[in-house]
């Protein structure tokens, strides 16, 4: 028997603290720091970003998008099988126990499913879903909950407003399911490693102690250089692997980091703007969460319909970048 597997619910969640550019630019003015709302949505087409309060995990977050992809889908926890989390902000120092395995303690599920994380950054969505695709395609696995989630603003420096005004916390989450008709056409993975350094947290433990830096560190120009030329390329594999073109997309979902790279990606795929679904405006860059956060807007908002194509493809440290066509 042929498996395929299928999205059959989305979930996202965004944390009450909406904080706006104004009121960004404001605070960081009091450190002695100069920004503003024009030149931040002038570089990276963000208007506002959502903070998690100190006692909020990734976790908490990832919970409350998993209950409401489980709703769309009609499911109850425990018809998951399998919990793969992607987040570059781990619950726990190490990160075990796995934040996935917290996710299951905190949604109930009692059936001994596996859960497990995969770190890939802004990529770590796309990667888990290619994951999940595979294990079902198998049959090891029937029912696969999808987590992105992330809680950016604990490894922000917010005395370098080149990275501190971009980022946010949230979660998105998808439930993947077996199928008797094609849902997830084609994915595509890719790291190169000896872009390691151009974004990362440069720091580790030894010995109960932070040695180097435990604050995100990018190099913006490398970042967007790379990015831009990696996502046409991965995007363009996958059609190939599904034997369409890109005249075939219904929807590009690239990941919500920058609006000039999501741009000049459309339009190296000859994609009309109207085709892109675009969030960073409104969540800044989610990293892992940033995705799954798009996607379930557009299919809430009734953009996104039953039988369309979606392209959804990002790029993160490590360097990391991938894609993933699915027909809805």
């Amino acid at each position: 028997m042929t498996f395929y597997s299928k999205i059959i619910g989305t979930g996202s969640y965004l944390p009450p603290r909406r904080v706006t550019n104004h009121e960004l630019a404001a605070q960081l003015a009091e450190k002695g720091i100069e920004t503003s709302d024009e030149w931040i949505v002038s570089r990276s087409g963000i208007s506002a970003r959502h903070y998690a309060d100190d006692n909020v995990n990734a976790s908490d977050l990832a919970v409350e998008a998993s209950r409401r992809a489980l709703d769309m889908a009609g499911l109850a926890a425990n018809d998951i099988d399998l919990i793969i989390l992607a987040t570059s902000t781990p619950d726990f120092l190490g990160g075990f126990p796995s934040t996935a395995c917290v996710v299951q303690r905190k949604l109930g599920i009692t059936n001994g499913c596996a859960a497990v994380d995969v770190q890939a950054v802004c990529s770590g969505f796309v990667y888990a879903v290619s994951v999940a695709d595979s294990f079902i395609k198998s049959g090891a696995h029937r029912k696969v909950l999808i987590i992105g989630t992330e809680v950016f603003s604990r490894i922000l420096n917010f005395e370098d407003r080149t990275t501190c005004v971009l980022f946010g916390d949230g979660a998105g989450a998808v439930v993947l399911s077996a199928s008797g008709e094609p849902g997830i056409l084609a994915t595509k993975l890719h790291a190169d490693g000896n872009y390691g350094d151009i974004l990362c947290v440069p720091g580790s433990v030894n010995g109960g102690a932070v040695a180097g830096s435990a604050f995100l560190y990018m190099d913006g120009p490398a970042v967007f250089k790379l990015a831009v030329s990696v996502l046409e390329k991965v995007a363009n594999e996958a059609l190939k692997a599904a034997d369409m073109n890109a005249s075939q997309i219904d929807w590009l979902i690239p990941h919500q980091a920058n609006i000039r790279i999501m741009q000049s990606t459309a339009k190296k795929l000859g994609l009309p703007m109207g085709k892109m679904v675009v969030t960073v405006d409104q969540h800044g860059n989610t990293s892992a969460a940033s995705i799954p956060l798009a996607l379930d807007q557009a299919v809430r908002d009734g953009r996104i319909k039953p039988g369309q194509n979606v392209m959804m493809e990002g790029v993160g440290g490590g360097f990391t970048w991938g894609a993933v066509l699915a027909r809805m």
